[in-house]
């Protein structure tokens, strides 16, 4: 009773009294509700664009192309920058983390080179620049029609090549890149199940480039799973060309999604496990 009485005397609360209040949010806990919250937005997307765009819940032109998922610009084009974008001032915050703790030099560049390359990759995302880049290189070297002599090297090159132009040109780097994720971040992540979504999200971006091949190719070529599926499944050939276009960037989305779930735990990991945040009543401070 005399230390209530004190307290009250001073004007404290009851929650001033028992000292400072702590909420420590763990680094799994972010980093699941944080997958679960771009997933859902994902599966969203997805289903917004079968039922809104291809059918037809709402008839209106303008409001189906804003979820049609397969558009550049669309809901789904801007999650999937923002997100990516997101992911990649992230690894921005890792890498000052790792470099503040004396990590090898190693280390911080390669963390600094994930950082840049998925802001690249944000980029790219909203300004198209590999779609752009590798029309580009079409209209250079493949001038005319039917000039076989005046092709040079990399016009050869395109004619033999079954998929999009931008393919040709960055695909090589895309797997140089992949590769040094895969080695890099392997060694980084020790959390256990970090490297199986390591996987899952490698896995998720090499399954949407190999249906964005499967989309480039002509429909007389033997790969074009889309014309054997409108053949002998019987589907549409728009049906199956959507669809696959739309399932392409949800697998897309999915890998990022998994990525900046990976990078925010290993960011919260570095800072000794977990996000601490003090609130403190009183005079205190």
């Amino acid at each position: 009773m005399a230390n209530r009485s004190t307290a009250d005397s001073r004007g404290t609360s009851p929650l001033e009294a028992a000292g400072p209040v702590t909420l420590e949010m763990q680094s799994a806990q972010v980093r699941r509700r944080l997958f679960g919250a771009c997933l859902t937005i994902e599966l969203l997307l997805l289903l917004a664009d079968a039922l809104i765009n291809w059918g037809r819940l709402i008839d209106i032109g303008p409001i189906r192309r804003l979820f049609n998922i397969a558009r550049e610009d669309g809901l789904a084009s801007w999650f999937m920058a923002s997100q990516t974008l997101l992911a990649g001032l992230t690894l921005w915050l890792v890498v000052l983390v790792v470099r503040a703790r004396g990590e090898s030099r190693g280390r911080v560049w390669g963390w600094a080179f994930l950082a840049l390359f998925f802001t690249g990759m944000a980029v790219d995302d909203g300004a198209l620049i590999h779609e752009r880049v590798g029309s580009a290189f079409k209209a250079v070297v493949l001038p005319g029609e039917g000039d076989q002599a005046a092709l040079t090297w990399g016009g050869r090159l395109l004619e033999i090549f079954p998929s999009y132009p931008w393919q040709l040109l960055f695909l090589p780097l895309l797997a140089a890149a992949g590769l040094f994720l895969l080695v890099f971040l392997w060694r980084q992540l020790s959390r256990k199940g970090a490297r199986s979504a390591l996987l899952l999200a490698l896995g998720c971006l090499a399954l949407a480039v190999g249906l964005d091949f499967v989309e480039g190719m002509s429909e007389a070529h033997p790969w074009n799973l889309h014309a054997w599926m409108t053949e002998q499944g019987g589907f549409s050939p728009a049906a199956v060309r959507h669809f696959s276009k739309a399932i392409e960037e949800f697998l897309e989305m999915l890998g990022i999604s998994v990525f900046w779930a990976l990078f925010a735990d290993q960011l919260m990991r570095l800072a000794r496990g977990g996000l601490l945040l003090i609130f403190r009543h009183g005079s205190q401070g």
